[in-house]
């Protein structure tokens, strides 16, 4: 039996032809069915060139264990989280290996109601049982039909909005190649049909494999200059960039700014709450001041989750919030069945503009003057608990405050800083946000002392 290393804490991801290939899809597909025994399984795939071959595949195991599939065909991984809850079905899986390199690909799996299977809710029984490669003998084989669900999901992506309210705008999208520009050309008809007077200007639309513009992951710096420059150029109010499956959007303001994850979760805080006063909104803990500065503005509630999809989805059903926030792109909401989404923030975020009358940086640019931040820091390190430990140690005579909901943060009234393993990479991340009213000490002292340490 030989071990399958595709499977990770959260999803599958694999290298092409050895770790990740059509028969291992196909057992995947046939222990999801054997496992959880659904009767009907949604399945869509990104644009790489062994996406199609691999759900294909995936969808053969799937029938094969007696499930019926409607196969979605080209989709983001939401449009699968959509199509799980939208048409009650019992589970959902994508091919996708969204901001990975071209050699990889992966799958990312739902159940009903498009609740996640990560490493501690059933992704390692299905793990266990495709290495194992020995399946029950079915009765009857499940049927594949196609299916649309384009139509649906641009109906539900309108309802975040209220036509009547957005004000005239031009918007820069860059789909990256990827898979968001069917969507995005689905929603421009469906403005132009309700008189939504925004502009589209389309970089990089055309969904292409080969990812001739390089692998769409704008958190990387080097991949922000083609949206930042169309912004500039096209005196755009808006720029938007997606990852390869679209279940992360970057903005940039209108000077072509790319505005930190931290500060966006703030703004879509802010869209809720315009709505709704009273709100719950769920947030991770690497930095916060802002987010409780704006959720106590708008009269919310914050409350702190554990980064990850898994933890912040579970504390946004406890709490029934509205929407959670991670400062990593990744943007929850309620009425999504708690599933992140690339395509609601930036629909709420000209909302806001149109609410507002403001521009994007001047909104933002209140938040980033009141709590400056780092944006996150990786540290490749030996031990990573180790140098927690020795941070730790270091500060403790100043006495301050610590929180260890997610690796450590430390507190001292005027700064904080939280600094945590990765749960996929050997690396150490750190976040630091200071009180600009409180503190006249530049963040790059913070983060000279901070490296200094860690690496010392």
């Amino acid at each position: 039996m030989k071990k399958l290393s595709c499977f990770k804490a959260y999803d599958i991801r694999g290298k092409l032809g050895t770790e990740l290939n059509e028969d291992i899809a196909y057992r995947i597909g046939r222990a999801y069915g054997q496992i959880y025994q659904p009767k009907t399984v949604v399945v869509g795939c990104d644009v790489r060139l062994t996406s199609e071959d691999l759900k294909q595949a995936t969808i053969r195991g799937l029938n094969d264990a007696g499930v019926d599939v409607l196969d979605l065909g080209m989709t983001g991984t939401e449009e699968v989280y959509f199509g799980t809850f939208h048409l009650e079905v019992q589970g959902g899986i994508e091919i996708t290996a969204s901001h990975n390199p071209m050699d990889y690909n992966g799958m990312k799996l739902v159940r009903e109601n498009a609740r996640p299977i990560s490493a501690d809710t059933g992704l390692k029984d299905i793990q266990a049982l495709a290495e194992n490669n020995e399946f029950a003998e079915v009765t009857s084989k499940g049927t594949t039909e196609k299916y649309n669900i384009l139509p649906e999901f641009v109906e539900h992506l309108m309802s975040y909005i209220d036509p009547a309210k957005i004000r005239p705008m031009k918007l820069v999208v860059n789909a990256g190649n990827g898979a968001a520009g069917h969507v995005i050309d689905a929603i421009e008809i469906k403005f132009k049909e309700l008189n939504i007077p925004v502009e589209f200007i389309k970089i990089h639309h055309e969904a292409d494999g080969n990812f001739p513009n390089g692998i769409p992951n704008p958190i990387l710096i080097e991949n922000r200059a083609s949206t930042r420059d169309a912004v500039i150029q096209h005196s755009a109010d808006m720029g938007i960039a997606w990852d390869g499956d679209f279940d992360r959007c970057f903005l940039f303001d209108e000077k072509g700014q790319f505005i930190e994850g931290y500060y966006i979760v703030g703004l879509l805080a802010q869209a809720f709450l315009l709505k709704q006063a009273g709100e719950k909104i769920v947030h991770d803990p690497r930095l916060v001041w802002n987010t409780f500065d704006v959720v106590e503005q708008y009269q919310g509630t914050a409350i702190q989750s554990k980064s990850g999809h898994a933890f912040i989805k579970d504390v946004m059903r406890e709490h029934n919030a509205a929407y959670g926030g991670e400062m990593s792109a990744h943007h929850y909401f309620r009425d999504f069945a708690y599933c992140d989404s690339g395509m609601i923030p930036w629909l709420l975020a000209i909302a806001v503009l149109s609410e507002t009358g403001k521009s994007l940086s001047s909104l933002v640019e209140e938040m980033i003057a009141k709590f400056p931040c780092s944006g996150e820091i990786n540290f490749k390190v030996a031990d990573t608990q180790a140098t927690i430990q020795k941070i730790f140690d270091h500060y403790a005579d100043q006495q301050p405050e610590i929180d260890q909901t997610d690796g450590v943060s430390l507190n001292f009234g005027a700064w904080r800083f939280n600094v945590r393993a990765s749960n996929t990479e050997p690396l150490l991340r750190l976040n630091i946000e200071s009180r600009r009213d409180q503190n006249p000490r530049p963040m790059q002292a913070y983060v000279d002392e901070l490296t200094q340490l860690i690496q010392g």
